[in-house]
């Protein structure tokens, strides 16, 4: 088993680690020698691992689990992801005496085990970012154009300085540039640069953004915004790579890479002639689309545990985490902010929480207003027990009164300590899934 490219492991049913693979220690960072006698939870650290172990799982319902995507943390930090599967391992007479788990490494290309990984701040656990992180070191790797689409702080930038920083120019600047915010009347001489008496006061020559983010990266941010004229000189650049600042009369060589990144819909633009088709052809390459966080509510917990990570060491606080009710609430919350939103959220409640646990009253006024958030704003849609369905049916009667529970009751035909059990007891409140991925 150490031939084969997949980590491989077999606990025993006191989840202690009696066999470790070869590729299991490349991966993970961790020598057969000292994995073999520890908790699997000591050496295989993924995202979550006490909410959503595969192992416990398969062991428990006797059967096989393919293809789980996870984040394992290596013991340098970096975070991998990974494609996991398990099996319950059984004696001869058919007795579950442990279980066997493997685990392919998605940050690299097959046959080239132990190269990039992703850096630390990557956390989800949600199907839709799986794509996304798993070509991400291959994409860094290349010279490829890549443009970055999603909805106003879905993390673009982030992910733009990801890619610099797995890439080969990681030596080299990162410029970000948002071209929303230039005037338009400014753009070209910030993006170009300029010669020494291009115009008025213009006593010596200014470097633009493309010539500081010589040999490394430029990011391009709200690209959407761009006026057609500097579109054509844009794609000049990134076909002839060669620019010319204002006022010069000769090409500047430019040895940059280009990411694009943009909240508007480019193709609708283009069909509406407010974008060049021959540009938005140029630097969709490599297209990665962010999901909205409204998407993504399994990765809320993973989150709010980082921020408030980096919260605790630059504030000095000790903040524990966030309470199952606060918590009910974020898991309720649209964001329209997305990331950046969230960040601010957390960012408030620790200014009001002298330390322990964020409460309800720490949490900003409009995420505070959805007391009893229901079903469908958690997504939590689809097929529901009966519990989940009584459960949406109080909520829904509390709305449609205005917040009256008394008339609520009236409505629903129950009293109003039946209404309160409803809505406050755990084991009948459809949002226990999201206070268990948090506790």
């Amino acid at each position: 088993m150490d031939s084969v490219a997949d980590g491989i492991f077999t606990v025993d049913r006191d989840w202690n680690i009696i066999f470790f693979s070869q590729s299991a220690s490349d991966i993970v960072g961790v020598s057969a020698e000292r994995a073999v006698g520890r908790k699997c939870w000591e050496v295989f650290r993924t995202e979550g691992c006490s909410d959503y172990c595969v192992l416990k799982q398969c062991i428990a319902e006797d059967r096989k689990i393919v293809g789980r995507i996870m984040i394992v943390e290596r013991e340098d930090g970096a975070r991998v992801p990974v494609s996991v599967s398990a099996a319950p391992l059984k004696d001869h007479a058919g007795n579950v005496i442990g279980g066997v788990e493997s685990f392919r490494d998605l940050s690299v290309a097959p046959g080239k085990r132990g190269a990039t990984k992703l850096p630390k701040g990557f956390c989800s656990r949600d199907p839709n970012m799986a794509e996304i992180l798993r070509i991400l070191p291959q994409v860094a790797e290349s010279e490829a154009t890549v443009l970055l689409l999603g909805e106003s702080g879905t993390g673009k930038e982030f992910f733009a300085r990801a890619i610099h920083d797995l890439s080969p120019r990681h030596k080299g600047p990162f410029v970000a540039v948002n071209c929303g915010a230039l005037p338009e009347h400014l753009m070209e001489s910030e993006l170009f640069g300029y010669k020494a008496g291009a115009f008025t006061d213009a006593r010596r020559d200014k470097p633009g953004r493309f010539q500081l983010a010589e040999g490394g990266t430029i990011l391009l941010d709200e690209i959407g915004d761009l006026p057609l004229p500097l579109q054509a000189k844009i794609l000049r650049v990134l076909q002839e790579r060669v620019f010319e600042p204002l006022g010069g009369i000769t090409g500047v060589a430019a040895d940059v890479r280009v990411i694009a990144a943009t909240n508007r819909d480019l193709e609708r633009m283009v069909a509406e002639g407010s974008f060049r088709q021959d540009l938005y052809f140029r630097i969709n390459v490599v297209r990665m689309t962010l999901p909205p966080l409204r998407e993504r509510r399994g990765d809320i917990a993973l989150l709010v545990d980082a921020a408030l990570k980096s919260r605790n060491l630059t504030s000095g606080k000790d903040i524990e985490g966030l309470s199952p009710e606060a918590m009910r609430l974020l898991m309720a919350h649209p964001f329209p902010g997305n990331i950046r939103e969230l960040q601010n959220i957390l960012e408030y409640a620790c200014i009001l929480c002298p330390g322990g646990l964020i409460q309800v009253e720490h949490l900003p006024a409009d995420v505070r207003a959805c007391e009893h958030p229901s079903p469908s704003q958690t997504g939590l849609n689809g097929p529901m027990t009966m519990d989940e369905i009584r459960y949406r049916a109080a909520i829904e009667a509390v709305e449609r009164n205005g917040g009256n529970r008394n008339a609520a009751c009236r409505e629903l035909g129950i009293s109003k300590d039946t209404l309160r059990r409803i809505l406050n007891r755990a084991d009948e409140n459809p949002l226990d899934v999201a206070n268990q991925a948090w506790t």
